[in-house]
């Protein structure tokens, strides 16, 4: 269905037929509209977007990318730039702003009205990545002592413009919060009745300072519709709405994802970032965990004289070493998933280790177990019969505290991470598995010490 739009907005663009292409355009949701801009050759997207009414343009140019935005208002005039801002919400002027250079911002703070050029400043004053950061001033306010009607009265005069009217904000004449209540309830309620009656006064709300997955993840625990933000006095000064928060969600599941696997977190998509910049993101990683991997091959080779004599023990590293990264690797992708939904705190490491432990002896046993037969019975057809019933014993024996080790240091290293403040997904599986290669190895060295006498 949506190829099929884009293919006759396509025809009508290149048919010249451009009343009927702003007629057809302001139909489509906005999202898709800013994507089927985006689609067009480059010499026809400014004309394209240029032909939309001012209320489209401003919902498509909010849904648009960084570089396609930069571009519109590079060659905007004054005024166009000053409507524009002007039409948009806040929270999306913000974002704007957030994304482009220095110079155009300055430019567009030139253009805005004086009380929205002071707004988008205070706005940009909050810490990055904060509520205050990604709220939006678009609210409907109300009075406890107004009634129903008078309600309902107000959010029709006032709604038109705001983000959402799914849920009205009480406050007093300072802007202090004492409530929230939903228009349903207003809507099946006397119009006689009066606001404080029926507001709910057991609110939950976040300060501006607060961090942005906080936000996000009230608003997901609570399912609200928008999120009333206050400053220090508790005065009400905006929200933020779901579709911010689902945004936040996003980003920090595709931060936690390149963290989990080793690469500096970028805010460009894939395709638009360039090959040097990917490499600058990756590189650092790399070079960290293939120093930290030379330990591995230190261990070996102060046990080179050593393997001389069993050289059977040798082909069994590479399973000890895959064994123990993936063990550890399923205990911190869970622990990092429980600490970003807010489901294990630092209090809470005793209790994860020992279930871990638990988990961690119960497949050890069982994969260890297994581990013995398959050498006596498999493996000892490749080596001729040289991997005798010891030996096949300290492979076992190390597999199974390697699993132990491995799933307390995967557990646990997210949680003091998370605990001096780093983020638990840079102890995911590459930084894992480092270090248990390192302690697998230690593990297996001194056991065959101990019982082949290596």
């Amino acid at each position: 269905m949506e190829n099929e739009k884009f293919e006759v907005l396509t025809q009508l663009i290149e048919n010249k037929k451009y009343a009927e292409f702003m007629h057809a355009i302001d139909e489509i949701n906005p999202v898709d509209a800013a994507d089927f801009l985006m689609s067009l050759p480059e010499d026809k997207q400014l004309t394209a977007f240029r032909m939309l009414k001012k209320d489209a343009a401003a919902d498509i140019f909010a849904e648009l990318e960084s570089d396609f935005q930069e571009k519109i208002i590079s060659t905007a005039t004054d005024s166009e730039i000053a409507t524009m801002i002007d039409e948009l919400f806040m929270d999306d002027t913000v974002d704007m702003l957030e994304e482009l250079p220095a110079n155009m911002v300055k430019r567009i703070l030139q253009s805005a009205k004086p009380e929205t050029r002071t707004l988008i400043n205070k706005f940009l004053s909050y810490p990055e990545a904060s509520a205050g950061s990604i709220m939006t001033t678009e609210f409907v306010d109300l009075r406890k002592t107004m009634s129903v009607g008078e309600a309902l009265s107000h959010i029709r005069k006032t709604g038109f413009d705001k983000e959402t009217v799914y849920v009205a904000y009480v406050t007093d004449r300072s802007r202090v919060l004492e409530g929230t209540i939903r228009l349903e309830e207003l809507l099946f309620t006397d119009d006689n009745t009066k606001i404080e009656d029926i507001m709910n006064a057991e609110f939950v709300c976040a300060d501006t300072h607060d961090d942005e997955e906080t936000v996000a993840s009230l608003i997901s625990k609570y399912d609200l519709f928008a999120l009333p933000v206050v400053d220090m006095e508790g005065r009400l000064v905006g929200i933020v709405t779901v579709d911010d928060a689902i945004d936040v969600i996003e980003e920090a599941a595709t931060e936690d994802m390149e963290m989990i696997s080793a690469i500096t977190p970028t805010d460009k998509p894939y395709l638009k970032t360039g090959v040097v910049e990917t490499c600058k993101k990756r590189i650092p990683w790399l070079l960290l965990l293939m120093i930290s991997a030379t330990f591995t091959g230190q261990i070996i080779a102060s046990f080179e004289t050593a393997l001389a004599a069993f050289p059977m023990l040798i082909a069994f590293i590479p399973m000890l070493m895959g064994t123990g990264g993936n063990s550890g690797g399923q205990s911190s992708v869970t622990i990092i998933r429980g600490l970003a939904l807010d489901e294990i705190r630092m209090k809470d490491i005793l209790k994860v280790v020992w279930k871990e432990f638990r988990v961690a002896f119960i497949c050890g046993l069982i994969l260890s177990v297994c581990n013995y037969f398959k050498i006596i019975l498999v493996d000892n057809l490749i080596f001729n019969n040289e991997v005798e019933p010891l030996s096949a014993f300290v492979v076992s024996l190390t597999l199974l505290v390697t699993v132990i080790v491995s799933k307390v240091i995967g557990c646990s290293l997210p949680i003091f991470a998370k605990r001096i403040g780093f983020d638990p997904a840079v102890m995911a599986s590459p930084f894992i598995t480092t270090v248990v290669d390192t302690v697998s190895l230690i593990i297996y060295f001194q056991f065959a010490k101990m019982l082949l006498g290596i």
